[in-house]
């Protein structure tokens, strides 16, 4: 249910940045609802793993689109919404990388 990631991009720069860690949980999905502004980390099927700011999701919870705070982020604008089923975990607890 928990696990740690090392961030591997600067898609949510300045709040969090390549080298940070972070830690996720699936532990909300059974608590409670995503919701727009979570921070989540998500495994899209052609892109990779990607940790993303929940921007919006549909009526019916099927469709999550996510975004980037950087400006070249590889986010829903370019690829669409992602489904629930590939999120691997809300964000947590945010960790700077050592040094900063």
């Amino acid at each position: 249910m928990l696990r740690i990631f090392k961030v591997s991009e600067d898609s949510l720069n300045p709040v969090i940045r390549e080298g940070d860690f972070v830690l996720t949980s699936k532990i909300p999905f059974l608590l409670a609802r995503l919701k727009p502004g979570d921070i989540v980390v998500l495994d899209h099927p052609i892109h990779g793993r990607l940790i993303k700011k929940i921007e919006k999701i549909s009526a019916d919870g099927r469709e999550i689109y996510v975004i980037g705070t950087h400006e070249f982020s590889l986010d829903s604008r370019q690829f669409g919404p992602v489904s629930r089923q590939i999120i691997l975990g809300k964000v947590i607890w945010h960790s700077r990388r050592p040094g900063r």
